[in-house]
């Protein structure tokens, strides 16, 4: 079996682990990410899908939301007030 199949594999198996809240997902996401270290040629075998499972793995073992959204208001009257002199 090549690196990138065992990704794949370890990948199917976290998504698996995701859906159903298994113990064995931090543990996953740690064979995965020393595999990938490794050989980080494989990461560019992998398909949008699959770095998806990935990401979603490290925000749910990581507690944390990559946001996208831009901010509003704020400094846009800031901005205004800027001059030539000022650059």
């Amino acid at each position: 079996m090549t690196p990138a199949d065992q990704i794949k594999e370890k990948l199917a198996s976290l998504e698996v682990s995701l859906k159903d809240s298994l113990p064995d997902m931090p543990t996953l996401l740690r064979d995965i990410h020393r595999q990938l270290k490794n050989d980080p040629d494989v990461v560019t075998v992998l398909t949008e899908e699959e770095c998806n499972i990935l990401v979603r793995g490290l925000k749910k073992q990581t507690a944390t939301e990559i946001t996208t959204a831009v901010l509003k208001g704020g400094r846009k009257g800031a901005l205004k007030n800027i001059t030539a002199s000022d650059l």
